[in-house]
């Protein structure tokens, strides 16, 4: 490590449908990025998936204009990771020399390839340190079936769901219209099993538009499930930290609300980030302090259950009579600085630039597991 600063690869872009949102969560973190304290070196992957070397500034320049997300394109110098009797280092293809020892990765890719296990596989071979949950949580967080799957495994609450494989739809999709229809009451919401960012989701209001929702949901993951609508029910989150130090306590934020004052009430992809977004967030949520702890005594649980490292948004639903079920957990929350997860964490004490610091601390604090 460096005598005078940390090393800190921010890692971000993608080959997912979130390719966008990751631009601009690095642009966030490399404008509040402690310097002082961190030495960051970029590496921008682009959507054809080649790994590219950007400058903080470069990064920090990153942002939409009218209804434009950025979006990383291949003019930038090729990089790549790699392991030597040094450590691990960031080398610029067909630059001579250009070399750089990195101390710690700062993953900030949402979805496939980034968030669902894949990268962080990658790390444990190079054994380089890496901010947030390690391969099994990101994957099972990942896929919504496998997660719903391992929060009833340890008795947690969620709602009800179906889940509709390709070879289901492909077989026979009039019989899996009929078992959604039958098991669920409508509205129900169709999703892609393994994405986010709301890419891909429908909300279904009558068996007839099942069909062309679960086509749509097809079109982005083979493995799609369709979840009950919650009537009346309000969105609460919260976000987790890991501990500040090894065998510490799991720490939550205050619960928050997401408002959607839109027709459709929907918070769809354009609500979550196109400027116009109609949204509003609620930070402490409007909700009495028993439900509120209940929340958080359940994001805690959630986060423990799958074994999550470092940062995770769980999103629960309040019912009318007051229940608490979890929704999903996210391992790889959105993380500009007016995303949900940052923002609750800045009404509960902690800013952003030091929840950045928090979570580099936390990745180069935590032992690592030893192959013999």
């Amino acid at each position: 490590m460096s005598a005078d600063r940390t090393r800190v690869a921010l890692i971000f872009g993608g080959q997912s449908t979130e390719h966008q949102i990751s631009c601009l969560t690095a642009a966030g973190v490399a404008k509040a990025i402690d310097r002082e304290r961190f030495e960051v070196h970029g590496i921008g992957i682009s959507p054809t998936g080649i790994w590219h070397r950007m400058t903080l500034e470069q990064i920090a320049s990153l942002r939409t204009e009218g209804r434009q997300l950025p979006e990383l394109d291949d003019s930038l110098p090729a990089a790549s990771l790699i392991r030597d009797t040094h450590g691990v280092r960031l080398i610029t293809s067909d630059v001579r020399d250009d070399t750089t020892e990195i101390d710690v990765a700062m993953v900030l890719l949402h979805g496939a390839y980034g968030e669902d296990g894949t990268i962080q596989g990658m790390f444990e071979m190079l054994g380089l340190p890496y901010v947030g949950s390690g391969v099994a949580a990101s994957a099972i967080g990942m896929d919504k079936h496998l997660m719903k799957v391992a929060l009833i495994g340890a008795g947690l609450p969620v709602g009800p769901y179906e889940l509709v494989t390709a070879h289901d739809w492909e077989t026979d999709p009039q019989a899996c219209v009929t078992r959604v229809s039958e098991a669920l009451r409508f509205p129900v919401y169709v999703k892609p099993a393994r994405g986010g960012s709301s890419v891909g989701i429908s909300r279904v209001e009558d068996p007839t538009e099942l069909p062309a929702a679960i086509e749509m949901a097809h079109g982005f993951d083979p493995k799609v499930i369709v979840e009950e609508g919650f009537t009346n029910a309000r969105e609460i989150e919260c976000a987790v930290l890991g501990p500040k130090t090894v065998g510490g306590e799991i720490r939550t934020s205050l619960a928050g609300e997401i408002v959607v004052n839109t027709e459709s009430a929907f918070y769809d992809f354009d609500a979550k980030y196109l400027p116009e977004g109609q949204v509003e967030l609620k930070i402490p949520a409007e909700l009495p302090d028993e439900t509120l702890h209940q929340v958080r005594e359940l994001a805690a649980e959630c986060f423990t259950s799958l074994d999550a490292e470092g940062l995770a948004r769980v999103d629960t639903f309040v019912t009318a009579d007051g229940q608490v079920v979890i929704n999903e957990i996210n391992t790889m929350p959105g993380f500009t600085e007016l995303s949900m997860f940052p923002s609750l964490w800045q009404v509960s004490g902690l800013d952003y630039p030091d929840l950045i610091s928090d979570l580099i601390d936390q990745a180069l604090a935590r032992p690592r597991s030893v192959i013999r």
